[in-house]
């Protein structure tokens, strides 16, 4: 598939990742606002918006830019050399910068300070393993729909987001995007800044590892027979 243009993909990234984290902080107030102090229904009440969006933002941009919204997925693919680095550094900044100003937007939608600093702690060694797993997790999602049904890969990634929410003790980031722009979030979905480096590595040595492994167990058969082939 030829993608577009770079700004246009671009824009797709910073627009992706802003209705993204728009949905996770303001589903996360909503829900804490309704909950009632009952935690398990809050987050289920930005549980369901998350992968809801999900859905939607990989089906409407994925055509675009190939609906990354995450630096992990995309080192994953510059791993892959399906971007450049130059691409996918510009991709990274993009998601980045849409995170941010998706956060600020969902404060201004419920009256709060656009500006925020975390106070939610969100550290040790589960935690940080749960973001290991998380995202190692959402890679091999993506990578085996790739492989097999790409048209799959919208509702895939959003029920694994789902999925993943309940089954990790971090609550599944799973995105140093998603991750520096929550720090800016001192609501139901934040994570305390002096915790954001933790998550961020984690979640790099996730993308990493299931990169090398889904790169070898999806590894199609031709290419191992035309490799053997060459060998002397």
């Amino acid at each position: 598939m030829i993608l577009p243009d770079l700004p246009r993909r671009l824009a797709a990234e910073f627009l992706g990742t802003l209705m993204l984290l728009a949905t996770v902080v303001g589903s996360g107030i909503m829900g804490e606002t309704l909950a009632g102090g009952n935690v398990a229904i809050a987050l289920l009440g930005n549980t369901l918006p998350t992968a809801a969006i999900l859905y939607v933002l990989i089906t409407v941009f994925g055509p675009v830019s190939g609906a990354h919204f995450n630096p992990a997925v995309s080192l994953g693919f510059a791993l892959r050399r399906e971007i450049s680095p130059a691409q996918t550094t510009l991709y990274i900044l993009a998601q980045i910068a849409g995170g941010i100003a998706g956060v600020l937007i969902a404060h201004l939608m419920f009256d709060q300070a656009a500006l925020q600093v975390s106070e939610n702690v969100r550290t040790g060694p589960g935690q940080w393993l749960s973001e290991f797993v998380a995202t190692f997790g959402l890679l091999m999602t993506i990578y085996g729909c790739v492989c097999y049904t790409p048209q799959n890969v919208p509702a895939g990634v959003g029920l694994y987001i789902l999925a993943a929410y309940w089954f990790t003790a971090s609550t599944s980031f799973a995105n140093p995007a998603v991750t520096i722009a929550r720090s800016l979030s001192n609501t139901f979905a934040g994570i305390a800044p002096a915790d954001m480096p933790g998550f961020v590595l984690a979640q790099i040595a996730g993308a990493v590892f299931a990169t090398m492994v889904f790169g070898w167990l999806l590894r199609p058969p031709a290419d191992e027979e035309a490799e053997t082939a060459t060998k002397p």
